[in-house]
């Protein structure tokens, strides 16, 4: 079970990862959760902020966050018309800062989790509500991997063929391992 998800029965999963894996997990989504950024109430997350703040009408200017929250109309490729515009600024207004606070949620959920491990390898026991969490997480981290390293889905192949000098190596590395993990999890629930 090294580093894969195995099904525990009734819709849960488990996962044995070594002290290494359970860092570079831990890692990835405390960078995850920086790159979100915090709530509309900051870090303090004030709760009357957030029930009156509205989220932005503008797509992210970083690539990644542009993936993890795209526009809802028009082709990002091509540049719509005004009124596909309109439509996305307005509803991205109204479903973003949800849209972030479940992905801040999910990565915080996965780094909570690793910590239960105290720092060390362990295997890692998940229920049947916590698996989606888990999913989106890793998902979130395997679209930001992949924006960050410019993999298009026929380039995927070519990425078991990096030399090891590449500089691109270790991260590669780590998107291909989090595709499994993903795989592993999404079979493990399904059993």
């Amino acid at each position: 079970m090294a580093g894969l998800f195995e099904s525990a029965g009734g819709g849960s999963a488990a996962i044995a990862l070594d002290e290494l894996e359970a860092s570079i997990l831990r890692t990835l989504e405390v960078q995850m959760l920086e790159l979100i950024g915090p709530g509309p109430g900051g870090d303090g997350g004030d709760p009357l902020a957030a029930l009156f703040a509205e989220g932005p009408s503008e797509a992210p200017s970083d690539p990644a966050l542009a993936r993890l929250f795209p526009d809802a109309y028009g082709d990002p490729e091509r540049p719509s018309d005004e009124e596909s515009r309109e439509a996305a600024a307005e509803f991205r207004r109204y479903t973003e800062l949800d849209l972030r606070a479940r992905k801040r949620d999910d990565a915080l959920f996965v780094v909570r989790s690793l910590d239960t491990l105290g720092g060390e390898g362990g295997v890692l026991k998940l229920d049947g509500a916590e698996c989606p969490r888990w999913l989106g997480a890793l998902n979130d981290l395997r679209l930001t991997l992949g924006v960050r390293l410019e993999i298009a889905e026929e380039d995927e192949q070519g990425l078991y063929d990096l030399p090891d000098d590449d500089d691109r190596k270790p991260l590669v590395m780590a998107y291909l391992w989090l595709g499994a993990v993903q795989e592993s999890l999404l079979e493990a629930i399904s059993d």
